[in-house]
């Protein structure tokens, strides 16, 4: 099958990539000085459609116009001029709108996902917690249903669009049970913004992605209806495990958009900064670092829409499954390892604020640890391969 774009993708690039340059570019330093989550932006995502572009159209969703690929083109290029709000677009479809569209039931579909996908309004998936991050499943915090309520008790950190202005819900995994053998019984549950007991805590203070809205969150008796529970009870596990693997696809797009951004940023530089009389682009020293961004960009962007076209395509899980975790794990890294270049690239400029190379360099480390760490990454792909790991 064949992995290279359509004209119509293309097309839908161009057109996000004038929309980034016009409306978030300009600002984007600005929002990272300030920690400011800039509301209205986002809401001019969502008049753009980049909310929808998974949803069907009875949600107002691009439908057959759209797909998973066309998500991982508007990631990047907004990724690209502003990594907070590329993190915050693939939040909010990949953590906050597929959950309900995969799992949800028709009513709760149908009273979600219209503000969610018009990008009126956001929601958080809450998985991580103080002592469970990488390994999800030792999750503390827990639901017991008591008549026709779920009451919550529990903790939740490092969420992304979870204390907006627009949040509406947060998807929360909690402890409903025990199976045979001791084993927590994970389930997924729906708390609506505003209910009683559930806490959004003040906002971090992040070495990046300063303009995205993130916060530790605490559920002190939380009662919301039985019929708030996302999905089947007891299959919360593995409905948090199917959303991470599309999620990884969606980091490994930002981490595209941060290599090509630092890959234009430093030909530009290398072409007018001069020393000795000449541009230090001249310099091979210079030239063949910028020469390793060009191949680290091509070979990210091909792993993260190979990866993104077997889901569009429908191909067997575990195929999807290991191309995700290898388009992330090696994206992810090489946006860390292109930033490190570019800063090197731009010298003494390169450590000032005033430089867009500076913020990208602090954005990007996290890309090799959210949505499953590197770590994690090499650990699928092994056990992809057949091989014992623990």
């Amino acid at each position: 099958m064949s992995f290279e774009l359509s004209r119509e993708h293309e097309d839908f690039r161009k057109s996000v990539r004038e929309f980034a340059a016009a409306e978030i570019a300009p600002r984007a330093a600005r929002w990272d000085k300030e920690h400011t989550f800039p509301v209205e932006t986002v809401r001019q995502m969502g008049e753009l459609g980049l909310f929808g572009l998974t949803a069907p159209e009875e949600y107002g969703g691009a439908g057959d116009y759209g797909d998973f690929t066309s998500l991982c083109v508007a990631i990047e290029e907004i990724g690209r001029v502003d990594q907070s709000m590329g993190i915050t677009l693939e939040a909010a479809v990949g953590l906050g709108i597929n959950p309900i569209l995969t799992f949800g039931t028709a009513e709760q579909r149908e009273k979600w996902l219209p503000d969610l996908v018009a990008g009126t309004a956001l929601a958080g998936f809450g998985l991580t917690e103080p002592g469970a991050g990488s390994d999800a499943a030792a999750t503390k915090t827990r639901a017991q249903l008591v008549g026709d309520e779920w009451v919550i008790n529990g903790s939740k950190q490092f969420i992304t669009n979870s204390g907006s202005e627009i949040t509406s819900l947060v998807t929360v995994t909690a402890r409903t049970g025990e199976r045979e053998g001791g084993k927590a019984e994970v389930s997924t549950i729906i708390v609506p913004a505003g209910t009683p007991g559930f806490v959004v805590e003040n906002a971090y203070d992040k070495l990046g992605w300063r303009a995205s809205d993130t916060h530790p969150l605490s559920l002190t008796d939380v009662h919301v209806p039985a019929d708030h529970l996302l999905g089947e009870r007891g299959r919360g596990y593995g409905q948090f495990l199917a959303t991470l693997d599309d999620g990884r696809v969606a980091i490994a797009a930002l981490a595209v958009g941060c290599i090509q951004a630092c890959l234009e940023m430093s030909v530009q530089y290398a072409g007018e900064r001069t020393t000795f009389n000449v541009p230090i682009g001249a310099k091979q020293g210079v030239a063949f670092q910028i020469a390793d961004l060009q191949v680290m960009a091509e070979a990210a962007r091909g792993l993260t829409y190979k990866a993104a076209a077997l889901k569009d395509a429908g191909r067997p899980r575990a195929e999807f499954k290991q191309a995700a975790a290898v388009a992330k794990l090696y994206s992810t890294e090489a946006a860390v390892t292109a930033t490190r270049i570019a800063t090197q690239v731009f010298g003494g400029y390169g450590f000032m604020e005033e430089y867009p190379v500076a913020r990208f360099y602090r954005d990007a480390k996290v890309l090799e640890i959210g949505e499953g760490t590197s770590e994690v990454q090499r650990i699928l792909i092994a056990r992809s391969l057949g091989l014992p790991v623990e």
